[in-house]
This record gives C-alpha cells, structure tokens and sequence, in this order.
C-alpha cells in the first residue's frame, strides 16, 4: 500500500517529506502518473521546432522515465497543435526525424492522418465495421505559450494560463520573441541524486552564503525574497550595489527596486531564471531513484551582460549545488535520519514544494 504523506500547511509547524519518499523505487514510479502526465512540460522554442507552415517535429517527452512520444504540428494556417506520434492501428512510431509534410502517414501499414491529427485513410480495411471511430484520430495535446515557449500536458490538474499570468507580471516587459538561444552555452549535468532533492535545493536560498560565495557577494542575502502561487512560486534576487540590475519600467511591481534576478520555478521540474543578459531555464528530467540529467538551455538577450552579476558563473554555481545535493542523497540513505523542520522564513518554496508532492501523491488513480 502506498503511504499518505502529510505536509502540514503552517510551516511552523510542518515537516519535510519523509527520506522513504526519496528511497522508495515504488514510489518513484507512481510520481510518473501521479505527477509528471498531470504537470506540464517545457517542450523548447517554437521557432526552433516548427518553424514553417506544414513541418512537425517528433519528441520524446522525458526519455528514460515518461518516454511518452509526441509530435509538434504547424499546420498550413500555422497553428501548433501537438499530438501523440504513436500510429491508432498497430502502436507504430509514425514520425522519427523532423519533416516538411502534408500528412502524417505511418510506415508500417499506410495509416494517414491529416495535420489536424484526425483518420483520413487506411489501406485493407473497407470491410471493417464501425471503423472509423473517434478513436482512431490521434490523441491531442495541450500545448500554452509564453513568448515563443511551448509547454504541453498531457492529462493535466492545473491551469496553465494562470502560471504564465503569474510570470507576465514580472517579465511581462522582457521581450521574449527577440530572445536568442546561445547552444555554445548549453549544458548538461548528469547528478547523483533523486530529482526531487535538486528541486529542493533549487527552491531556497538559505544555503547561499554557505554554499555559493560568489553569488553571495553579488546577492543582497538579508532581501532575498520569495514569493508563492499556485503551482509556480519565485524567488527574488537583489543586488548588493554595483552589479547589473534590471531596467524596470516605470509602473513595475518593482520599479526601483534593484533586482539582479527572478528565479520562477513551475511544478513539478522547470526553473526559469531571468537575468539582466537574458534567460537560463533549467529542466530536471528524472533518470532514476539515483540519478537525474539537468538541461541548462540558455537564451540571450543583451549579450554585453553575460558573465556579470547574479547570473555569472552558472557552471561554477550548478557544481557546487551538485556537491551538496549529493550529499544530501547520501545522507538520506541513513537509517537514522526520518524528516527535517522548514525554516519560516528562508524555506517558504520548499515547503511549497512538499506541499504539493503529497497533494499529488495522495490522489486515488
């Protein structure tokens, strides 16, 4: 039987989630379900997937873990729709590289479908009776945008929309579309750790002058701040003095405040952090009880500001939460240690976290 996990909602009084929650390989498996098909998903730039009118591009959303195949569409009249890219008739993989099509044909037995992903035709099948029915169109996604970033959901329990209204307020003013990516600067990390423990990490910056001094001399520690909403929550980075700040507008919710950096992380996995040089979203993609992959995709707007400020040295600051979130992994490991208490004040995001990942985990199938 699975455990009900209990997060208190005052933080005074909560706990953190149990180690078992970290150490279970049956309950890793039910956070698949659970929380990674009703969540939703950063797929990447439109402009880099679909960028012409009748093109698709395959994906495999969370390769070794979900490994759910989808397909991104833009249609002739250069509408994105995503869809699975999995053949109704036999389970055949219909799309395996990126194409210019005018349908969707599988390989395997001529199934077609057209790029609104309803049937349109099948050879050898005239005297089949009831056919077709409204299964054999392919199943469609939802896809939200925000600027040109695609996210789909598969079966999902949460608006979206809300969470990009969230963001709007903030980088609303960012221009989003003239963004580039820099694939120089990508990287990947593979860390020995659940995936979850790197989420905690990410949500507070409590360890910040224990762990990052370089950050810590760029950040104003005794201002960092952070905020909570549904599904999404983000924490403010301030400058000290002289580092580059955002060029607020005047009628921001910021306006004259000195903010180096907004650290939005989006339940379950994704974390978008804006600099005054651009953006850094980070995708943490399970792997395994032990081992997770972290994406770092890296768009530039103001190429003059990379390397300065609260967004300078990410590699440097990405090793060494990897040193203590692998630490933290090892240590979970011990028969002594059950749970932990969240700090009021400096713990907010990671108790939201907690808060949310027993939600999830306590729903019935």
């Amino acid at each position: 039987m699975m455990p009900k996990y209990q997060v208190h909602p005052d933080i005074r009084k909560a706990e953190t989630l149990p180690s078992e929650f970290y150490k279970s390989e049956i309950v890793f498996e039910k956070i698949k379900e659970n929380i990674f098909t009703k969540s939703w998903h950063w797929l990447g730039d439109e402009h880099e997937l679909v960028p012409f009118a009748q093109s698709a591009h395959p994906l495999m959303l969370l390769e070794s873990y979900l490994s759910e195949p989808i397909v991104l569409i833009r249609d002739s009249e250069n509408q994105v729709k995503c869809f699975t890219n999995v053949c109704t008739h036999r389970g055949n993989l219909i799309l395996h590289n990126p194409s210019q099509i005018r349908n969707l044909t599988c390989a395997y037995h001529g199934r077609r479908f057209d790029l609104d992903g309803s049937f349109k035709f099948m050879p050898a099948f005239e005297e089949a009776k009831d056919f077709p029915r409204p299964c054999d169109n392919l199943r469609e996604f939802s896809l939200e945008k925000l600027g040109p970033h695609l996210f789909v959901g598969l079966e999902p329990d949460f608006d979206f929309s809300q969470v990009i209204k969230r963001m709007q307020e903030r980088i609303g003013f960012l221009p989003l579309n003239e963004f580039k990516v820099e694939k120089a600067l990508n990287k990947t990390y593979i860390i020995n750790c659940h995936w979850a423990l790197y989420c905690d990490n990410y949500l507070e910056g409590f360890h910040i002058p224990f762990v990052h001094a370089d950050l810590n001399a760029v950040l104003d520690y005794g201002n960092y701040a952070t905020e909570i909403y549904n599904h999404v929550n983000l924490q403010i980075g301030y400058s000290k003095g002289g580092e580059e700040v955002f060029d607020l507008p005047e009628g921001h919710i910021d306006f004259g405040k000195k903010v180096a950096a907004y650290y939005y992380w989006i339940f379950p996995n994704m974390m978008f952090n804006f600099y005054p040089w651009g953006l850094s979203i980070n995708i943490v993609k399970p792997i395994s009880i032990h081992k997770t992959k972290v994406s770092f995709i890296t768009y530039v707007y103001d190429e003059t500001k990379l390397e300065t400020g609260a967004g300078a040295m990410l590699d440097k600051v990405e090793r060494e939460d990897e040193f203590v979130v692998e630490g933290v992994h090892k240590g979970l490991q011990s028969r002594f240690y059950k749970s932990g208490r969240f700090s009021p004040t400096m713990e907010k995001g990671v108790h939201h976290f907690h808060s949310l990942l027993a939600e999830y985990m306590n729903k019935e199938e």
